[in-house]
């Protein structure tokens, strides 16, 4: 097969639904097949692919005949370890028919929440791709609890495809991409073929009615993994997992609309002369969804620090900084005089939720006491083990800049008082943050006795609240 002139990296992620039968739980070889015909195609054109792969509890339920999903959390991780190892040995039998080797990884929420982790995964991830293998990526299910898990692999193929800076996430699914309502009962539901706003889409269509029982996925999911693909940049695409050849097409049409030289179907509507002679040629759109990447892609520290990091605590804003972290020009850094108070805990150099008070207004934000504080509580520190060097510890409350210095009259705040806007790294701890809240950068120094930053909290990444 020819080479491509521009290779491009792909993220494929196929879903429990298209791995294993519903009821049965046999694993569905031609389907299957299909993707690694596909896959092994793309890599001969060039391109480098990496696989998300569900279905290691589908596997299991196969192996141990149960008739459905366990409902206790030790029970789906019991049958995740028992069908993960047959699950990527069928990958690698197929795959070992074409002599083209693969690689598993397993990973969590938890294994790229520390930086120096998530960049050597990426640089694993590079290293296997170079080498010509096929990474077969699904979430460590045996290991992961709630607080850490991604929730279903459409965000971690999504995740992956940020790690990778990837060109295409196609997110293969039992049906052929996005429609208003669903396809199997209602005759006239729509296909939707481009998605440019997945915040305007979401009320035209319907994302609760399709996916299996054995997957923990679903469309809504799917516009979420969207969300972050294409935040970063990824042309992210939903089409059907029968079909897998289609990948083929659809990679042409696109990149021959970014030549602009493929004429898109809807401009032929009316049509009644053939095309003239010397006319950009016309490609057939395979059937598919496709969501537009951002024009303006945030950077990869602001993607690491919004989608894979467990944030430790909650750093209170008011409309004003809110206002200025909105627009893409303020670097997305929030200085002290912006700042509310805190909720939580927290070392420097751990991942924060920014979060405004649910009322939203100035006249609120003006009633709110100026000293504004949680209950103090001695931090533990165990779960940012993780985050190395990149974290200062955390000195206790008696020896860090006192809070009730600058309090008046402490009130209990919780988080059904805020809603969440954004998320950033703390340069400060909550203690010493709360100390110079309000105030202007100049006094930092006086009265922490340092002041490595005038930022008490940067690499922000700001979300449009629905």
């Amino acid at each position: 097969m020819e080479r491509v002139r521009h290779p491009c990296t792909i993220v494929i992620k196929l879903g429990t639904s298209s791995i294993v039968h519903e009821k049965t739980h046999q694993p569905m070889l031609s389907t299957l097949s299909a993707v690694v015909e596909t896959v092994v195609h793309l890599r001969r054109q060039g391109h480098r692919v990496v696989l998300v792969s569900s279905g290691a509890i589908g596997v299991g339920l196969k192996r141990m005949n149960l008739a459905s999903r366990p409902k206790s959390l030790a029970g789906k991780q019991a049958l995740a370890a028992i069908g993960q190892g047959r699950l990527i040995a069928l990958w690698d039998n197929l795959f070992g028919q074409f002599e083209q080797p693969i690689a598993q990884v397993l990973v969590t929420r938890g294994d790229i929440s520390d930086r120096t982790r998530y960049l050597n995964a990426v640089n694993t991830f590079k290293e296997l791709l170079s080498m010509g293998v096929v990474p077969i990526v699904n979430e460590n299910d045996t290991v992961s609890v709630s607080e850490i898990k991604f929730g279903d692999n459409d965000t971690l193929s999504a995740i992956t495809s940020s790690m990778l800076h990837a060109d295409y996430l196609f997110l293969l699914t039992d049906v052929d991409g996005l429609y208003t309502s669903n396809p199997r009962k209602d005759p006239l539901a729509k296909h939707i073929e481009v998605v440019s706003s997945i915040a305007d889409i979401r009320s035209q269509v319907s994302t609760t009615t399709l996916g299996s029982n054995l997957g923990t996925g679903g469309m809504e999911t799917k516009l979420i993994a969207a969300e972050i693909a294409t935040g970063v940049g990824v042309t992210t695409i939903i089409s059907s997992s029968k079909s897998p050849e289609n990948i083929f097409g659809i990679i042409e049409y696109h990149s021959a609309q970014k030549s602009g030289w493929a004429t898109p179907p809807e401009s032929l509507s009316g049509r009644t002369s053939p095309v003239p002679d010397g006319a950009s040629p016309v490609l057939t759109r395979p059937p598919h969804t496709v969501f537009t990447a951002s024009a303006l892609p945030i950077r990869d520290l602001k993607s690491w620090t919004s989608h894979t990091l467990f944030p430790a605590g909650s750093v209170i804003i008011d409309s004003g900084a809110h206002h200025v972290l909105s627009r893409r020009e303020s670097g997305g850094r929030l200085l002290a005089v912006g700042v509310h108070g805190v909720l939580g805990a927290f070392a420097s150099g751990q991942a924060v939720r920014i979060v405004i008070r649910r009322t939203g207004t100035d006249e609120a934000a003006a009633s709110m006491p100026a000293t504004l504080e949680t209950r103090p509580t001695t931090p533990t520190l165990a779960a940012a083990s993780s985050m190395s060097s990149s974290i200062t510890s955390l000195e206790p409350l008696a020896s860090s800049p006192s809070v009730e210095d600058s309090a008046e009259k402490p009130e209990d705040y919780s988080d059904a008082d805020v809603i969440e806007v954004g998320r950033g790294l703390a340069n400060y701890n909550s203690a010493q943050i709360m100390k110079v809240k309000g105030l202007n950068s100049s006094y930092m120094a006086q009265l922490l006795g340092y002041a490595d930053s005038e930022y008490v909290v940067e690499s922000i990444t700001i979300r449009v609240l629905p």
